[in-house]
């Protein structure tokens, strides 16, 4: 077995793992990072990335990515579309802030590339079959390497980040988590196509729900509410079009070659522990949002930020009042984007059994969102980020 040595053992190089990583990196604290996929598999899986301000904040100014100002696009707002109209939310002009149109490979990309620049060690294709001695002083991480050779990482702590089906959330909170499960998914598709609008059309038609995005001059992201259970090669190319086109009445669409499809299912889940002894659940390991809001990387980000102080507090000073404060400071931001997150899907989506009721008062409700500064304002300041902690 080969025996390693660190102060932070993180499981998963996603967005979370590898910032923290970096971070701790310029405090001096050194980390390693272990992940089951390779460094292409992690670079070129293609994912969604909205960047709250606070994020690209903390991308710039620690030195992870410059390239986000220059490849990412900015956004000063969206378009929420009903009644066959379009009303902008000025985030500019509301909140004095914005949003960046940045796909989550392309940080992952950044992270991994500053890590390897500044002598990082990173595991690629290792992967954790358990954390052990969570609660003691001294928790170790077991496995098999890339050779298929079993490893032991011993840490003073070890950071799970591997994400909702991770081997770390378990151990994290053993006694579950809080949990909903929405009924209609998103079917989601890439085409080669220039983007259809400058900004994100949320759209909320009698047809359903659509949400209208890009990601790059060449390349269009677009989702449609269906069915969770809808197998997505079900549909010919022709009658996604046709469905899209139909719930964003007032907008044409720019079409072209789809080269990728999905079904994306909504679910929302808290873990009722967010510190397990020496183990801190970070990212999709310790909460999962509906995609609607955009708060998933970044309330993943935000996580960091709270352990990153915490963890360098300990290793400067021994105190553990942050560590054991951690699970608190989180919580009030994992519910306030899950209150965002679930606010933002039940006004935009009908469910099944809607009633008449129903669909009257979302429509009142849209109204009073972009007929009201104070309406607008609160979805700006939600929709582009809460400040992070300092």
């Amino acid at each position: 077995m080969t025996t390693l040595r660190t102060r932070v053992a993180i499981v998963g190089a996603g967005p979370a793992g590898l910032m923290l990583s970096h971070l701790l990196h310029k405090a001096g604290i050194e980390s390693i990072v272990v992940d089951n996929r390779s460094r292409d598999e992690i670079e070129t899986t293609i994912r969604a990335g909205i960047l709250e301000h606070g994020t690209v904040e903390l991308l710039t100014e620690s030195g992870a990515s410059q390239r986000v100002l220059v490849d990412g696009h900015r956004h000063d707002g969206i378009e929420l579309r009903f009644d066959g109209a379009g009303h902008r939310i000025d985030f500019a002009e509301l909140v004095g802030r914005a949003v960046w149109l940045y796909p989550q490979h392309e940080v992952l990309t950044d992270l991994i590339a500053r890590r390897l620049a500044d002598g990082g060690d990173i595991r690629f294709g290792w992967q954790v079959t358990a954390v052990v001695n969570a609660e003691s002083p001294a928790p170790s991480v077991i496995g098999l390497d890339d050779d298929h050779q079993s490893f032991e990482i011993e840490a003073d702590f070890v950071i799970g980040a591997d994400g909702s089906r991770g081997i770390t959330r378990a151990a994290g909170s053993p006694t579950g988590g809080f949990s909903r499960e929405y009924p209609f998914a998103w079917f989601g598709i890439l085409c080669e196509a220039p983007p259809s609008a400058p900004e994100l059309i949320y759209s909320a038609s009698d047809a359903g729900f659509a949400l209208i995005s890009q990601r790059s001059a060449t390349v269009q992201r677009m989702y449609f509410q269906c069915e969770p259970g809808l197998d997505p090669n079900s549909l010919s190319d022709s009658e996604i079009w046709d469905t899209l086109q139909s719930r964003v009445a007032g907008t044409t669409l720019n079409e072209g070659p789809i080269f990728q499809r999905d079904v994306l299912r909504f679910r929302s889940f808290i873990a009722h522990e967010l510190r397990n002894g020496n183990l801190l659940l970070i990212g999709d390991a310790a909460h999962t949002v509906p995609p609607t809001g955009a708060k998933g990387m970044n309330l993943a980000l935000a996580d960091v930020v709270l352990v990153d102080h915490a963890l360098q507090e300990f290793f400067a000073t021994g105190s553990r009042t942050l560590i054991d404060g951690y699970a608190d400071a989180a919580s009030k931001r994992i519910w306030k984007a899950q209150h965002f997150s679930w606010w933002m899907t039940s006004m935009l989506h009908a469910a099944p059994d809607a009633s008449e009721f129903d669909l009257r008062r979302r429509l009142g409700e849209l109204h009073s969102v972009v007929g009201s500064r104070a309406g607008s304002t609160y979805l700006a300041e939600a929709y582009t980020g809460w400040p992070l902690a300092r």
